[in-house]
């Protein structure tokens, strides 16, 4: 028990600590309610309508009670004065069943129409899925990203105070001008405020990645960094036409089918209907049981003339199909570019973080020589200074160009579809 109990605290511990990788952080934006959620209930939503419409293929069955007092007439009660009706008093109780037999095609178009709605509500959580995990990606190279500048920064700052501090040391000994302080100090002063910067957007960042799947956004969040791994060369090319399994396609095609099943829904008003209906109890002037009986009934409807009333409502479906392929084909040419700009953009900034990474370094080289040639009164301050300056924009061109070829690729995987 007591190994048990001081266990615990320990566990917890190493499981709080733990790194949260970028699928970490998918998975938990998932599981808290979200656009994928609402997705997921939607998709609900249509498996209920898609049983809706099958049950409209089936017999229903119901019964019904019903009194009915048909008053007598004033110079003879024993006769009723409703015409229409079997006598004074008339007492029913019956079971009934009724099947509407598809003969005009209206309840396969219902059933069509409920399929598509759910082909639609299974791309639409797809999309939703996919958005949410771009979203969550972008939001995590973006803390990575501050958090590494963040500390350069304050990396930057220590050694801006540490050369004004040298300096100030060679100004009180006579060994260096004013000039040389004063630019010393106004580097430590933008160094600081760049820091302060920097210190916010950490922050501000944190907030936004924490906030999609808790309200504790304060609390900073423990991710793995992943900026100086070893960049994955970008893959190989695929099919110029990979953008096309996209899930929007597959919501343009269920959209445009539910509207055709509309159109068919509505042409169906002008064809026949065949309606048979089943009857038994008991439908008489008294309750007795020995009145019961049944009956059957057929109805067969057919449509005259409604003032182009249905025909207008399947042209105008129709018209919505057309306009959705309208937008699958305006979207082909958007998403076709998209995918040419990602993979173009992936193929540059993957080039681009070599030339990065020795920027970097030769901007540290030329930082520390230019401090010993200070140090051996060859160099000015303004020359330290400069480097510093550059040194820190080396640092922010470096780890902006591996967090931008990160976001590069998962903005690919949206763009071809994968």
């Amino acid at each position: 028990m007591a190994i048990l109990v001081l266990g615990l605290p320990g566990s917890r511990a190493q499981k709080a600590t733990t790194a949260l990788t970028l699928e970490d952080c998918a998975r938990l934006a998932q599981s808290a309610p979200s656009s994928v959620t609402r997705a997921r209930q939607q998709i609900q939503i249509a498996k209920y309508g898609i049983r809706s419409a099958q049950a409209n293929f089936l017999p229903q069955f119901s019964i019904v009670n019903n009194f009915t007092y048909n008053s007598p007439l004033l110079f003879d009660h024993n006769a009723f004065s409703f015409v229409a009706l079997n006598g004074i008093r008339e007492y029913s109780s019956l079971a009934t069943s009724t099947l509407e037999v598809d003969s005009s095609g209206r309840l396969r178009a219902i059933l069509a129409r409920a399929q598509a709605d759910r082909d639609a509500a299974n791309a639409n959580l797809a999309l939703s899925t996919r958005d949410l995990k771009r979203a969550v990606a972008a939001s995590y190279y973006r803390v990575l990203l501050v958090r590494r500048l963040a500390s350069a920064a304050q990396a930057n700052l220590k050694e801006a105070k540490g050369f004004e501090d040298r300096v100030r040391l060679l100004v009180n000994a006579g060994e260096a001008s004013q000039a040389d302080l004063t630019k010393a100090s106004l580097q430590t002063v933008v160094f600081d405020q760049a820091l302060a910067e920097s210190t916010l957007e950490m922050q501000l960042a944190n907030h936004e990645l924490a906030s999609f799947w808790t309200t504790n956004v304060d609390l900073p969040l423990e991710l793995k960094d992943v900026l100086d791994d070893p960049p994955s060369a970008p893959k190989s090319a695929l099919p110029d036409a990979s953008y096309l399994q996209r899930p929007e396609f597959k919501f343009f095609d269920a959209q445009a089918a539910g509207y055709r099943a509309s159109a068919h829904q509505a042409r169906a008003q002008l064809l026949p209907q065949l309606n048979l209906s089943f009857q038994y109890g008991v439908d008489a002037l008294q309750v007795t049981s020995r009145d019961r009986g049944y009956a059957g009934f057929v109805h067969f409807e057919i449509p005259v003339f409604d003032w182009f009333r249905a025909s207008s409502e399947s042209h105008q479906f129709q018209q919505q199909a057309q306009q959705v392929e309208t937008d699958r084909n305006v979207a082909k040419r958007v998403f076709s570019k998209e995918y040419q700009d990602s993979v173009a953009e992936v193929n540059v900034l993957y080039r681009q973080i070599p030339t990065a990474e020795e920027q970097l370094k030769l901007a540290q080289e030329n930082l520390h020589l230019s401090r010993i040639r200070y140090e051996g009164g060859e160099g000015s301050a303004l020359e330290v200074v400069t480097a510093q300056t550059e040194v820190a924009q080396a640092q922010i061109t470096y780890y902006t160009s591996r967090a931008n070829y990160l976001n590069a690729q998962a903005a690919l995987e949206v763009a071809s579809g994968r």
